[in-house]
């Protein structure tokens, strides 16, 4: 087909798809429509409507992220914040979304969005796009008995290359690079990705006293408490691919009979099963607990199963974190963190003891 296109979209809008975009959507005769599909605070979406040559009517949901451009969302970022989301950031966490996608899809192809391609724009400089499959969703989340036997098969099939927890590829949750770098230990990975998302905090929003005060207890002793013990006295953890940003924003229903669903915008890597479920402690995102005992009825809790709830809360302590690195202005994630590292070093404030060894 011709190498641009411009297409009357939504309200008398006029949309020209890059030719990069062209050159990889699949067997397309013709652009019927694009249209806007909403923004978050760090890219864009457009919906595309082809028919293909065959007549057959296909469509696509494209992510872009524009040099210089401001969403209108876009409220809580620095200056120096707002960088992250062009040029190099904003190409590797557009490829490590297709990558991400495609780990996913490769195991799971019902539980995600067919992912196509990602890469550069031709036409602007430092902007890209990511391209996948569209779906029409229905508001809510998608009901738990599908839904956690789909995860329970993301997390049980598959392998990790060399057995080792990370990723092949940076993966982005929002706009924050995760640290990735393939390691043996659950502990050591974990505990470097804290690291990293703590150190973006305090980078983009500046140092916080009360914060900073707990640090030292958390990983010398609550972390070295808590992780250990899933990896020794005989006991193994076999690397999962998780999502890692699995909240109610990134799972939609796509079948409203059956209230079934899909994921999508996954930040993943290979790490413990359980990680994926910190993100679901929080009520805000909307996974009751009916969920955690759905997924459970496929996957059993790990040994030891006395340290299971604590384990989830520190888990949900770097989502929380996540979440007050994203977004600087609400420093309820914040407190929200403090509040559980005080629980927890409260309750282990003796670190590794005899009896945990």
């Amino acid at each position: 087909m011709e190498s641009e296109a411009f297409v009357s979209g939504d309200e008398g809008a006029v949309f020209q798809l890059d030719p990069a975009v062209l050159d990889v959507l699949p067997n397309v005769a013709e652009i019927v429509n694009v249209s806007h599909n909403g923004e978050s605070a760090w890219a864009k979406a457009l919906r595309v409507d082809t028919l293909t040559a065959n007549g057959n009517k296909e469509s696509y949901f494209i992510k872009v992220k524009l040099k210089n451009s401001q969403t209108t969302t876009d409220l809580s970022h620095s200056s120096q914040k707002d960088q992250i989301s062009v040029g190099t950031h904003g190409r590797e966490a557009l490829k490590g979304e297709y990558e991400g996608t495609s780990a996913i899809f490769a195991i799971t192809p019902d539980f995600c969005p067919a992912p196509i391609a990602w890469g550069s724009l031709k036409t602007q400089e430092d902007s890209h796009f990511y391209l996948c499959k569209f779906y029409d969703f229905t508001d809510g989340v998608p009901e738990p008995v599908s839904f956690c036997e789909k995860l329970a098969r993301l997390h049980s099939s598959g392998s990790s290359p060399e057995g080792k927890f990370g990723f092949h590829c940076t993966t982005y949750n929002g706009d924050l690079p995760q640290y990735s770098t393939w390691h043996n230990s659950w502990e050591y990975f974990f505990a470097n990705g804290l690291r990293n998302v703590l150190q973006v905090r305090k980078d983009w929003a500046g140092p916080h006293d009360e914060l900073d005060f707990l640090l030292p207890d958390l990983f010398d002793k609550v972390v070295p408490r808590l992780l250990p013990p899933l990896e020794t006295s005989g006991r193994t953890i076999i690397p999962s691919l998780v999502h890692c940003d699995l909240w109610c924003g990134n799972a939609n229903i796509v079948n409203e009979e059956t209230e079934e669903g899909i994921v999508y915008d996954p930040a993943a890597f290979w790490a413990h099963n359980e990680y994926e479920l910190g993100n679901w402690r929080p009520a805000r995102n909307q996974f009751t607990r009916l969920y955690f005992g759905e997924y459970h009825s496929h996957v059993p809790t790990a040994e030891p199963a006395e340290d299971y709830d604590d384990r989830n809360a520190l888990y949900a302590l770097r989502f929380d974190l996540h979440a007050a690195a994203l977004f600087l202005t609400q420093e309820e994630y914040v407190q929200m963190a403090i509040d559980e590292i005080q629980r927890l070093v409260e309750k282990f404030h003796d670190g590794i003891t005899k009896s945990t060894e």
